[in-house]
């Protein structure tokens, strides 16, 4: 029953002062220009996909239609020593020079507006905040509503509207500070999250399970055999899908890969880097609220099974606001303790409900 278990939610509006304006003007650079010609040459009109809206849009929503057993919190920003243990030195003094200004930073887009900085921080701040909820028992798990995001940061540069790679950041500071050794990271978002990946590529004690949008598709790595290497080969395990995968899809990859991983691994800790962009109304993947509530009760029983039941969800992408708010409700019923449904082939039910509503039309009786 939804209330039975206690879920924490980490929000801090800090992070909405992150908010690049296309139409103002930019630092001048290489990138920008690059930048600029791209946009030149498009037929529409392009803006920030990765705005503050899309905060705005889940906790209103949140708001309007509260989960019960879910407590709103925050944390504070994370500390420079906290994100030097996955990104670069010099990377980090590029990032905080970038406070109070407005730049592009790669050529996929990636922009800063003058409260970026405090923002990013602030995002993989709660992040960690989170985890430490969990792991201290505040709750029994946790939900970092964060911007912007991060699966896409790299150790040493941005990309793909992300700046510093908050779950990468939350994991490692589980391992330094926590007591946490083996880490399941879980990423079910639209996009392969390459920096994720790069950042623990060769680490053993980080299990890393991405089900993503097939290449081409942005960023175009993910590949089957992209493994590991190293002490970690074997520890990264990518499942590249067509875009019209769906529900069962997902349920499939998850039973029939994660949990027998999971299994093999045995986690102290599962982390969830919560993209909603494979939503049905969004950017691929074909995604029903159902699908989102199958996925979160599998991570959850994991959990359940081989850590305590500690397990922290970071968001992602997810563009449309509707899809994205309801999406995040979804999967805060279910971590709340709500039903999880069985799931069917795409459309079957809304056939059966058709059926079992005219059928009597055609029946002489």
């Amino acid at each position: 029953m939804t209330g039975e278990r206690s879920v924490n939610v980490f929000f801090d509006e800090i992070m909405l002062g992150h908010n690049p304006e296309v139409d103002l003007p930019f630092m001048p650079s290489r990138v920008e220009k690059r930048v600029r010609t791209v946009l030149e040459q498009l037929e529409s009109k392009w803006s920030y996909p990765e705005h503050p809206g899309r905060l705005i849009a889940v906790r209103d929503y949140l708001e309007q239609n509260p989960v019960p057993g879910v407590t709103f919190t925050s944390g504070p920003c994370a500390t420079h020593e906290q994100l030097g243990r996955v990104h670069t030195s010099s990377y980090l003094d590029h990032i905080f020079s970038m406070a109070g200004k407005r730049a592009w930073l790669d050529r996929d887009t990636t922009a800063v507006s003058p409260a970026s900085v405090t923002a990013a921080t602030a995002a993989a701040g709660n992040a960690i905040a989170a985890v430490e909820s969990v792991v201290n028992g505040d709750a029994q798990s946790a939900f970092a509503l964060v911007r912007p995001p991060g699966h896409h940061a790299e150790p040493v540069r941005a990309r793909g509207f992300c700046l510093l790679n908050n779950v990468a950041v939350a994991a490692a500071h589980a391992q330094a500070k926590l007591g946490c050794e083996r880490i399941l990271i879980v990423d079910w978002d639209a996009h392969h999250g390459n920096g994720t990946q790069d950042i623990f590529w060769a680490d053993p004690d980080v299990l890393f399970f991405d089900t993503h949008c097939a290449a081409p598709f942005y960023p175009g790595s993910g590949h089957l055999d992209e493994v590991g290497a190293g002490l970690g080969e074997g520890f990264t395990i990518n499942v590249p899908l067509p875009e019209t995968a769906g529900d069962l899809a997902f349920e499939k990859a998850f039973r029939e890969i994660l949990v027998p991983a999971a299994e093999y691994f045995q986690p102290d800790l599962v982390l969830v880097s919560a993209g909603f962009d494979p939503h049905r109304n969004d950017m691929a993947l074909n995604l029903t609220y159902d699908g989102f509530k199958v996925i979160t009760g599998i991570v959850q029983q994991i959990a359940d099974q081989h850590c305590d039941g500690k397990l922290v969800l970071v968001l992602e992408g997810g563009y449309n606001l509707t899809s994205l708010a309801r999406g995040v409700h979804a999967v805060l019923e279910v971590l709340a303790g709500g039903e999880i449904p069985q799931l069917t082939e795409a459309g079957i039910r809304e056939v059966s409900e058709a059926i079992a509503f005219h059928q009597a039309a055609f029946i002489e009786e």
